[in-house]
């Protein structure tokens, strides 16, 4: 019986009946980020867009509403982001998902990296020329770790193809949509940079889960060849 489990292969954290799915999703999320990024590159006023969305110079939100914007806008700070990394890789742990644990830190970490980068390269700024604003970090973030948390409920829960893609892409909405409205809602980005965040995440997730795949099931086979 011991012999059998170790044998046993592990999980893919990317089941192979969504694969298709998400890297069409990943394709696409990609182009919108890169046509965003030239669209607004350089620009430090909000476009037609977002004037049409919300005016994010204003103080758009009240209290209560501002309070729960706050409490959503930490979990995108590092002490936050660092709070949940740790209770989700943990819980992937608990449920020895191994795979799932190294995707939460690799696919948030490439989020907010790719965000990061992007900032520098398309340079559009709000609130002064020092705070670069396009694509949304934040929003990059916590969308990337609802993506990562929902492979995993997919997988325990034994949906693929079109029922796992839906969850999957249903968090991603979720959790896209209350970190972006509480960006705009604080003045802290345009609606626009919410959307490239967004699309960043759906772009980079997909492809750190098939790198972890691939890099773990190299290691399985050259232990069952020993």
């Amino acid at each position: 019986m011991a012999a059998e489990t170790e044998s046993r292969p592990a999980p893919a954290v990317l089941p192979p009946s969504s694969r298709t799915w998400l890297a069409v999703v990943a394709v696409l999320a990609a182009f919108a980020v890169g046509v965003l990024g030239v669209l607004y590159a350089g620009h430090s006023e909000p476009g037609r867009v977002d004037r049409w969305v919300m005016d994010p110079t204003a103080d758009s939100v009240r209290s209560p509403w501002r309070g729960v914007a706050l409490a959503v806008d930490f979990l995108g700070e590092p002490v936050g982001a660092a709070v949940l990394v740790v209770v989700a890789v943990t819980g992937c742990l608990v449920l020895r998902r191994l795979r799932a644990a190294v995707l939460v830190v690799t696919g948030t970490g490439s989020a907010v990296v790719v965000a990061t980068l992007l900032k520098s390269l398309v340079g559009r700024t709000i609130h002064g020329p020092d705070n670069l604003s396009y694509p949304s970090g934040h929003t990059a973030f916590l969308t990337a770790l609802a993506l990562v948390v929902a492979l995993v409920a997919a997988g325990l829960l034994g949906l693929g193809g079109a029922g796992g893609t839906s969850l999957v892409l249903g968090a991603a909405l979720v959790a896209g949509a209350a970190m972006g409205w509480a960006q705009v809602a604080l003045g802290a980005h345009y609606p626009t940079d919410v959307l490239g965040g967004w699309c960043a995440a759906l772009a980079v997730v997909p492809a750190a889960a098939r790198l972890v795949d691939g890099v773990a099931d190299q290691i399985a086979g050259r232990r069952r060849r020993r």
